[in-house]
């Protein structure tokens, strides 16, 4: 092969290396793979009790050329001693604690993932998905998916989530931790059975749990 031939190929195979690279890593991020964020986020409405104390101090006299009281004689009556002498003790109330609708474990899909879903219901009546122990990988474009898919262990339970009726409730706060998600008011929660962190990016889920 002619030497300047040789030459034109070679920059053309480089020009398109480079190409697919400049596209390739925007669209699938391979970094994402050693990255992570935590996320820890409380339980909604489990304040714990608090106790308020409250007391009087007795009056103290001091000082020189001043008189000392002296002990009354043998039976006057004792004033009667103010309630509020006494350190009380008041609890304040205590929220009323969040109602467990359905809960399920978290089962990996793409990537491995672990954890519990929950749907719990606040004593406004609102609804939030609660992650806890959330483990699993980053990538690009992760959401929270509510789903009436079946879920189903292994590569065909991957793409299964957009088959049907799906909500989002927003994107992935974190790879691990505890994490809250509002339902929106009208959330048909009898239809939507299923939860899955899903990769928007590639229609595939990370992980997903049947919510029972």
């Amino acid at each position: 092969m002619p030497r300047n031939r040789r030459r034109t190929l070679t920059i053309a195979t480089l020009a398109v290396a480079a190409v697919v690279t400049a596209v390739a890593l925007p669209l699938f991020q391979p970094w994402r793979l050693f990255t992570g964020k935590v996320v820890d986020e409380a339980l909604p409405g489990a304040d714990p009790i608090s106790m308020t104390t409250s007391s009087v101090a007795p009056p103290t006299i001091s000082g020189a050329g001043r008189r000392t009281p002296t002990a009354p004689p043998p039976g006057t009556p004792r004033p009667a001693t103010s309630a509020t002498s006494q350190p009380t003790a008041r609890p304040t109330s205590r929220p009323a604690a969040p109602r467990r609708l359905a809960t399920g474990e978290l089962i990996s899909h793409e990537h491995r993932t672990t954890g519990t879903a929950s749907i719990l219901e606040l004593p406004n009546g609102s609804r939030v998905l609660r992650l806890e122990g959330l483990a699993t990988s980053d990538g690009p474009d992760l959401k929270v998916w509510l789903s009436d898919a079946k879920v189903v262990d292994g590569r065909a339970g991957w793409q299964v989530f957009d088959d049907g009726r799906y909500r989002s409730l927003g994107e992935l706060k974190g790879t691990k931790g505890n994490q809250n998600y509002a339902i929106p008011a009208d959330t048909d929660l009898t239809a939507l059975t299923s939860i899955s962190i899903w990769c928007d990016r590639f229609n595939v889920s990370f992980g997903a749990a049947t919510l029972a």
